[in-house]
């Protein structure tokens, strides 16, 4: 069928298809480009072949109106030679048909979810690093659970500020690093596609926006920090506490203008990942128009060094290249399993030493 409309999907051809930046999956995105070859949309404009599993489709209606820079090129001048020629464009739009209601999941999946955290790998990395109870509290407060994918995964629920679950995503990680697992294939899949919800319409949400219906003036006043991964914003909610922490779930998960609509009338810090900083300052203009502040944090881009800045890490490695008490004492043990029985034995507990000053 051949495509109408001046912007539309790509016709495929081998090696036409990328990398979806929703799901991660290899030659199941199709780009939008512009029949008139006079706006060359960046990569995140397409849609996932996944309509189930995953649902990205990021259309250049919503590049407009994120980028409403872009419309001076796409309203109806065209190049003649060096001079931009004013011209008359009206694009005939297809019929478009109603959008499915946003699907939602079970919060009792959420509540059943949230246990059996000695097989997820996520937790026991955190354990280490803060000790059971400051990892508890974090998993609890985040509604992070567990899944037995993968023989112990872990699920970030995507709650959003009415309560409502948008999602669950189960990503596998490595306890004793913390790392994701991509080999030797990449450890993501979705709760409502393992559980083969029928006709299930996702609409993704800020990963911890469920902490925003808290409108108490000591949460109200903290300033909303904003990171891709979710793993990244645990770390930070440990070791700066001054910030709510949320997480778009990569690079373009839900970063739209319609899912930005929450943090209405909220000051707002971006820290992208090394890498990811250019982009993300091009996302300013999209959220100026609903923050009451918003910056794009440039610390990691002015400390890092062409190694770091290479590998694309984030604030969480900067804050994790100090061992931690828990981190030394869990190393200890492993060297000498019997001073956890010792510690057990008289319940020993550790001590932070500047907490106690």
């Amino acid at each position: 069928m051949q495509p109408t409309g001046r912007f539309h999907l790509q016709k495929y051809k081998p090696g036409s298809k990328t990398v979806c930046p929703g799901c991660g999956r290899k030659s199941c995105f199709t780009r939008y480009i512009d029949e008139a070859g006079e706006i060359s949309f960046p990569g995140y404009v397409g849609k996932c072949d996944h309509v189930n599993s995953c649902g990205y489709h990021y259309s250049p209606k919503e590049y407009f109106r994120d980028n409403p820079s872009a419309r001076k090129t796409s309203a109806g001048h065209k190049m003649n030679g060096n001079v931009f020629t004013a011209v008359k464009y009206a694009a005939k739009q297809p019929p478009t048909e109603q959008e499915p209601e946003i699907s939602c999941l079970p919060y009792d999946w959420v509540e059943q979810s949230m246990r059996g955290y000695d097989i997820n790998p996520l937790y026991r990395y955190f354990t280490k690093v803060v000790g059971k109870e400051e990892a508890g509290r974090l998993f609890h407060v985040y509604k992070v659970g567990t899944s037995r994918m993968w023989n112990g995964s872990t699920v970030f629920w995507q709650i959003d500020v009415k309560g409502n679950v948008r999602a669950g995503k189960i990503m596998g990680y490595d306890a004793v690093t913390g790392h994701r697992i991509k080999e030797p294939f990449n450890q993501v899949n979705w709760v409502h596609s393992v559980r083969k919800v029928p006709d299930f319409h996702m609409k993704q949400c800020l990963f911890g926006e469920h902490l925003l219906s808290d409108t108490s003036a000591a949460m109200s006043a903290k300033p909303v920090a904003i990171v891709e991964s979710e793993k990244t914003a645990l770390v930070a909610a440990l070791f700066i506490p001054d910030f709510v922490w949320l997480a778009t779930g990569g690079m373009h998960g839900c970063f739209n203008s319609e899912a930005m609509q929450v943090l209405k009338e909220r000051e707002v810090i971006l820290f992208p990942d090394l890498k990811a900083t250019d982009g993300w300052r091009q996302r300013l203009p999209m959220l100026e128009t609903v923050c009451r502040r918003v910056t794009c944090s440039d610390l990691l881009e002015k400390m890092a060094t062409d190694e770091q800045r290479s590998l694309g890490l984030d604030i969480a490695d900067f804050l994790l290249m100090e061992d931690t008490p828990q981190m030394i004492l869990a190393r200890m043990i492993q060297r000498n399993p019997a001073l956890q029985t010792f510690i057990d034995t008289f319940g020993l507990e550790l001590v932070d030493a500047e907490k106690t000053e």
